[in-house]
């Protein structure tokens, strides 16, 4: 009858490298800038939105300036459960810190930058994407699109 017989270095080796990996692994997972979705499925494709931060300026009779900011498209519409990469470019002079409201989505655009937000959404509704900055009437008309899931 045969035996093996692992010495406990080996076992000790063994657990370590266990150990390393795991680490590894959570660091990859649980990084700052990751963002983990467990609701998207990898076999289907994911379309592309193209939006920008647009800025309005113009003057009144007596030569007051007035200015706005918006989402441009305003709207998009999306299906229940499609994903979706919306890429929003900075065109305007401020930076335009933003929540989709109803989500934990959030992230900022800046001039001359590109955002990337991806999006699936599982329960229909009009969501709205409100820029912090531009949220209330006192900047004229508010930053805020709408995100219409069907």
């Amino acid at each position: 009858m045969r035996f093996l017989a692992i010495k406990k270095d080996t076992i000790l080796f063994v657990l370590a490298g266990a150990v390393v990996l795991a680490a590894l692994y959570g660091w990859f997972m649980f990084k700052e800038d990751s963002t983990m979705v467990f609701n998207q499925q990898s076999d289907s494709e994911v379309r592309e939105i193209d939006m920008i931060t647009a800025e309005l300026k113009s003057h009144t009779v007596d030569g007051k300036q007035m200015e706005t900011f918006r989402w441009d498209p305003g709207t998009i519409f999306l299906e229940k459960g499609e994903k979706v990469n919306l890429y929003i470019s900075g065109i305007g002079n401020e930076e335009h810190p933003f929540y989709i409201e109803g989500t934990d989505i959030s992230g900022k655009v800046s001039k001359g930058e590109q955002t990337m937000v991806p999006l699936q959404f599982d329960k229909a509704g009009t969501y709205r994407l409100i820029c912090e900055t531009h949220a209330h009437r006192d900047h004229s008309v508010p930053m805020i699109g709408y995100i219409v899931v069907n």
